[in-house]
């Protein structure tokens, strides 16, 4: 029997959630801070959670090279170095800390319209062929499946407001497809965005994030799969 996080299920099913920080903004990070408020208000709403934390600020992946990416290796390839099988290890550490996870809250500033490059780093070590996706004669499908992901958007400017705006971000945009190219499309976004337009915007903006936590951490993991599995 396959749980799914929010309807009933075996008596002994432990949700987990895995807490994903990148923004290198510490103490002052408008993320940071949401990602905290999103984790506390789901745990308060969903007993007996069980958290692990990421901080890819402090714990970064090193960025693909050719001594990072042996996971993608074909098995007859060359013994691996010493410094290919540490880097492996990292990466088959990161992908299965992510497939142990039922729920993700991942904090995702917008730099220079795109994500963190330690978040993307991230992203490049989990998105692996034969875990978390595969292709098919129908093209690519994605393997992991049955998972919620709260993102805690932060933004200095306004970009959801207008199609101008929209065309400038790479950032939620993105998000919501390389998680669905890897089979998890119950995605769900916090944002707070013009934090650096002003007081009164600002102060919109976490209102706006606010309403927007207790709204997606109150409704239960992957519903929408748990009514057509009941």
């Amino acid at each position: 029997m396959v749980a799914l996080c929010g309807f009933t299920g075996p008596k002994d099913f432990i949700m987990k959630l895995l807490h994903i920080d990148s923004s290198i903004l510490g103490a002052h990070s408008v993320s940071r801070q949401l990602t905290r408020d999103i984790v506390s208000q789901w745990r308060a709403s969903h007993p007996g959670t069980v958290v692990d934390y990421l901080d890819l600020a402090v714990d970064t992946p090193n960025h693909l090279s050719a001594d990072s990416i042996g996971f993608r290796a074909a098995p007859a390839a060359a013994p691996l170095t010493e410094v290919q099988e540490r880097e492996n290890a990292v990466s088959e550490a990161l992908v299965s800390q992510l497939l142990a996870a039922d729920v993700i809250v991942v904090g995702a500033p917008l730099y220079n319209f795109s994500i963190p490059s330690q978040l993307k780093a991230w992203i490049d070590r989990i998105a692996q062929p034969g875990r978390t996706f595969t292709y098919t004669d129908k093209g690519p499908k994605g393997l992991a499946t049955g998972k919620t992901v709260i993102i805690a958007s932060s933004r200095g400017g306004s970009y959801s407001t207008t199609e101008a705006g929209r065309a400038l971000e790479h950032q939620e945009s993105y998000l919501q497809t390389v998680l669905g190219f890897i089979g998890i499309t119950d995605v769900r976004f916090v944002r707070a965005e013009g934090l650096a337009m002003g007081e009164t915007a600002r102060a919109q903006a976490l209102a706006s994030a606010q309403r927007a936590i207790r709204v997606h951490t109150g409704v239960a993991a992957n519903e929408s799969q748990a009514a057509e599995a009941a």
